[in-house]
């Protein structure tokens, strides 16, 4: 297979750094570009071993130039997690739109095709459940979460504005709740929030009445359905949904993480945030027809993995 040359952006975050392991596994040359807002160098340490691996530190909010020809481009900068995409709102829309103009004008200069990390946040609250992707969303356009949901979707339109006005080769997915290796510990998401204070026997933290819902994909699966959606036939272009289809609440997240670890923690309850979704479920129908791609790793195993994780962390 001809290696090819592959920029990722955010590629020392969560997702970025499992992405660029497995196009490195791939016999590819990746370059990341990350500017480490929420990217940890901790997590590409090994890759940085690798000579087929090149780590740029930059901020996608200014333009870049890139001498090797590039064939391909994931964009996964964006700080994804709420304490950090609400700690400077600002920076977190020009990362969606600046940074996404830039990205697509990078692909442009180089004809490469560019795949967009969109999310089921453009969903917003959602009225329509489960999610399929033709629905428009509700999304409070002047919440605490809006520059994140809004400038995903502003993103969105770009990439489809770009591929009607310049003919850009856009792929476009929008992730669904992710966990797996990698993750910040400290970054707020419920998955590694439930398992650290289980582990620690400290008090789990419920907000609302728990009853909210959400679907775990374990982040093998998610990097499986980026990797077919950049290798898609050139005239689909999405948005695809990527993500489990098997729907939890908050309360059976926290028993089953409270059994799994044999913990003593007890639940406490905080009220909800702002605009946080009460429920959460892609229809994944387009991407097992178009995609042959479906999730295998359920949840009760992808928690065994991730306990495994932190246990052998701290």
């Amino acid at each position: 297979m001809l290696m090819k040359t592959i920029v990722v952006t955010g590629g020392a975050g969560f997702l970025g750094s499992n992405l660029c392991q497995r196009l490195l596994n791939d016999g590819n040359k990746v370059i990341c570009i990350d500017n480490f807002y929420t990217g940890r160098m901790e997590n590409i340490q090994q890759l940085l071993l690798d000579n087929n691996f090149a780590l740029i530190r930059h901020d996608i909010e200014e333009k870049i130039t890139i001498d090797d020809k590039i064939d391909e481009i994931f964009n996964l900068a964006c700080p994804a997690s709420p304490p950090h995409y609400q700690k400077s709102p600002t920076k977190t829309i020009k990362t969606n739109v600046i940074g996404m103009i830039n990205m697509l004008e990078l692909a442009n200069k180089h004809r490469a095709k560019i795949l967009q990390a969109s999310t089921s946040e453009v969903y917003g609250d959602p009225i329509v459940h489960p999610q399929p992707e033709s629905y428009r969303g509700n999304v409070n356009p002047i919440g605490i979460r809006a520059c994140y949901d809004e400038g995903k979707r502003c993103a969105e339109t770009l990439c489809f504005d770009y591929n009607r006005e310049f003919g850009t080769q856009i792929k476009v997915i929008r992730i669904f709740n992710t966990y797996g290796p990698n993750m910040d510990p400290k970054d707020g998401r419920v998955v590694s929030n439930f398992i650290l204070q289980a582990l620690n026997n400290e008090d789990i933290t419920i907000y609302g009445d728990g009853k909210q819902t959400r679907s775990f994909c374990y982040v093998d699966d998610l990097i499986e359905g980026m990797i077919r959606m950049m290798g898609s036939e050139d005239s689909f272009y999405g948005p695809v949904n990527i993500g489990n289809p098997v729907e939890f609440t908050m309360l059976e997240l926290a028993e089953k993480v409270i059994n799994l670890t044999n913990s003593k923690s007890k639940l406490i309850y905080f009220p909800l945030p702002a605009d946080d979704p009460t429920q959460r479920k892609p229809i994944i129908t387009l991407a097992k027809e178009k995609l042959k791609w479906n999730p295998k790793i359920q949840l009760d195993e992808g928690l065994d993995y991730m306990i495994y994780y932190f246990l052998h962390r701290q």
